[in-house]
């Protein structure tokens, strides 16, 4: 066994990079690049007459990959499998277990939370045998969603359209957005009227009261009649102050992030998708390359649903806390926070992996996504252990001598605590309290100005991403893992799309809910779907047979499957008009959909079959003969490229966007690109000037 190595596997090759410069000399880092081994593509690939037994095979594009890890592996001393510790991590463990034939119980198997050396090192020191019914509910789920979709989904393409799907979580997400818009459409607004005053404290100190009452009894004007009522009553009263209420209150700390807060609170202030956001996220944790110090790991694992942090974390953070902010700034004891119910609490929150590397110290080696995310990651976790906010909270009732009543409310911070750090965003924005003068009751205060305006009760808010994610978690709908995945495929599949920020369902969202809710109401119900989570969960934690479960499921499913076929009728989808008119018939032509994409189509077929290819027109001019361009695609490769439209007579193509004028140095052809950090730059295709430009509207051409 002499001078062989120890070899370690793990998902990316970013991760294997980091760890091996952790583990050092005797040891091989190898990267298996996801799964290696999945259910066949075109395929069902479950047996449920056999106990619901998977056919696993190699994906295609990894056989050259397992053929590398199997030879590295029967050379080495010990294999290491170091994937994610989740369920999905485990999994793969598995598979890479099963393919490279080492038993699974045997002590392959390592898991840590950060990869630190000394996380690294302790978990090397300490592996374990797999865990089977980790990976059992990740089958479970795994084979569920192929059953659901694999036979709902070719029903949809036969009665409703080609290329839809279904799927336990995305549709019950499409759900709740169809069901939120059409609350927002049945919604009757409600007048109503908002009647304030401004008044003097007899010191030269002016604040704002709201009428609220009449004698003590609530009153909302929902007429402008009764508005003016209430108003010429005030304008000429005489006021003093009724009571007075001062409270001391306090505001305590947030927890640390879980994946689905993370996704929330990046989408309010950073406005990232919850792609985008795990995307940066997943880079932070398996490293980023620091100058003078190679890749290293920068946050915890980011799939948790857990608030608890290690006592080592704490520790360090209180000790930040101190020497930057001072001893008034830490409590007396750690804070500690509740997980919820239904939380997996085997990761810690989301958190900094060292609490030294402050983010403007590394601001130089992160892209602005990653720097972005990483001091939001970093900054929650610092206000999670500081001392609470402390304010003084106010309220005045000031009343005319006929009984009108109006009411003033302030606040004021007396210690920031945790707020000189961190503050939480909320979807909606919330009214902010001023400071109120010093009053006393009895007092006497003048009305010096009075306004009414008219409002109307707003409907329910669209969903936002950071809603959808708050709303399916508190549905227990997903887990932490399957929040951005889903949101990525309902907008993929053109159920939802974006207007700003909001989520809408588009009319095939309408339609394909509607249609489910009909035929498979279990697949759409949001309790079928949180129950079917809780029941994942027992299987992972071995309360439950995997295989039991998913007969449980499969028996009700065939037959309600049985039914839709008999009595699903065929849906036409309305057509989407466009601005463009067919030059044979005149008509206004209309989107369609076929095996190769969307096309334009005459609405007026099988009288008129002229079709046309959708051209995305691009607003600069070809380089070459000054026709506009157009986006394509290449057939072959799928890959966007830009041509110009006069072709075949104009041959030019570029893969970067042209820039509108020439180079300035050279007069050759400038195109768009882009750095690591996604920011913008034109370089000059001629490869003696190369020029490089970061503005190219300061320039000015002759």
């Amino acid at each position: 066994m002499a001078g062989k190595n120890k070899l370690v596997i793990v998902e990316s090759p970013a991760k294997a990079k980091t760890i091996a410069k952790l583990l050092g000399k005797g040891y091989k880092v190898m990267a298996s690049n996801g799964h290696i081994r999945d259910l066949p593509a075109k395929t069902i690939g479950v047996n449920a007459a056999k106990d619901f037994e998977p056919i696993y095979c190699t994906t295609p594009e990894r056989r050259k990959l397992v053929r590398e890890l199997s030879e590295e592996a029967g050379k080495s001393e010990k294999v290491f499998l170091a994937t994610d510790p989740d369920r999905e991590g485990e999994a793969i463990s598995w598979h890479l277990a099963t393919v490279l034939g080492i038993d699974v119980n045997e002590n392959c198997r390592i898991t840590f939370n950060e990869i630190t050396g000394a996380a690294v090192t302790k978990a090397v020191a300490s592996p374990r045998h797999i865990d089977m019914d980790l990976v059992n509910a990740q089958q479970a789920r795994r084979i569920l969603d192929r059953l659901v979709g694999y036979n709902i989904s070719p029903l949809l393409w036969e009665r409703v359209q080609k290329g839809l799907s279904a799927g336990r979580v995305q549709s019950v997400a499409v759900r709740i957005l169809v069901e939120r818009e059409e609350e927002i459409r049945r919604f009757v607004p409600k007048e109503f009227w908002i009647i304030k005053g401004n008044f003097d404290n007899g010191a030269g100190a002016v604040f704002e009261a709201k009428y609220v009452g009449r004698n003590g009894k609530k009153d909302e004007p929902a007429t402008e009649k009764e508005a003016a009522a209430v108003y010429d009553a005030l304008k000429n009263a005489r006021f003093t102050v009724k009571s007075l209420t001062k409270k001391e209150k306090k505001k305590t700390a947030p927890p640390p992030f879980t994946t689905s807060n993370l996704q929330q609170e990046a989408s309010r202030k950073l406005g990232f998708s919850a792609q985008r956001t795990m995307v940066v996220a997943q880079q932070l944790y398996e490293g980023v390359d620091l100058s003078g110090e190679g890749t290293v790991g920068l946050v915890t694992y980011i799939r948790t649903d857990s608030v608890r942090s290690s006592a080592e974390s704490v520790e360090a953070v209180r000790a930040h806390i101190l020497e930057k902010y001072g001893k008034r700034f830490v409590p007396e004891k750690p804070n500690a926070f509740r997980t919820k119910k239904n939380a997996q609490d085997a990761h810690e929150a989301i958190r900094p992996s060292y609490m030294e590397r402050d983010p403007e110290t590394l601001k130089k080696d992160l892209s602005k996504d990653q720097y972005k995310l990483y001091k939001l990651i970093y900054d929650r976790f610092v206000a999670s252990q500081m001392a609470p906010q402390r304010y003084t909270s106010m309220s005045v009732d000031i009343a005319s001598d006929e009984g009108l009543e109006l009411r003033a409310v302030g606040s004021k911070v007396n210690f920031a605590g945790f707020t000189a750090v961190y503050t939480e965003s909320r979807d909606k924005a919330e009214e902010e309290e001023g400071v109120l003068p010093e009053l006393t009751e009895g007092q006497t205060v003048s009305l010096i100005g009075l306004e009414k305006t008219q409002h109307f009760t707003e409907p329910p808010s669209h969903y936002t991403e950071a809603a959808l994610v708050k709303e399916l978690e508190d549905k227990g709908i997903g887990r932490p893992s399957t929040y951005a995945p889903t949101i990525s495929t309902i907008l993929e599949r053109k159920y939802v799309e974006r207007d700003g920020k909001a989520l809408l369902p588009t009319p095939l969202g309408v339609t394909v809910v509607n249609i489910l809710k009909e035929h498979f109401p279990d697949i759409v119900n949001t309790k079928f779907t949180a129950e079917m989570e809780d029941q994942l969960d027992d299987i992972e934690f071995g309360r439950k047979d995997w295989k039991t479960v998913l007969g449980d499921f499969y028996g009700p499913f065939t037959k309600t499957l049985e039914t839709a076929k008999r009595h699903m009728e065929r849906v036409k989808l309305p057509d989407k008009e466009s601005d463009v008119v067919c030059e044979v018939c005149g008509a206004k032509m209309v989107y369609k959909t076929g095996r190769y994409g969307t096309f334009l189509a005459c609405p007026n077929y099988p009288k008129c079959k002229n079709t046309k290819k959708i051209v995305d027109t691009v607003e600069v001019p070809c380089p070459l003969c000054g026709s506009p361009l157009v986006m394509r695609t290449a057939k072959k490769t799928g890959r966007k490229f830009y041509g110009c439209s006069a072709y075949p007579k104009c041959n030019f193509i570029s893969r970067e966007k042209p820039a509108p004028i020439r180079c300035p140095d050279c007069g050759g052809v400038l195109v768009q690109k882009f750095r690591k950090d996604k920011t913008a730059y034109y370089m000059c295709t001629n490869k003696e000037c190369g020029k490089k430009l970061d503005n190219i509207h300061d320039i000015r051409q002759g």
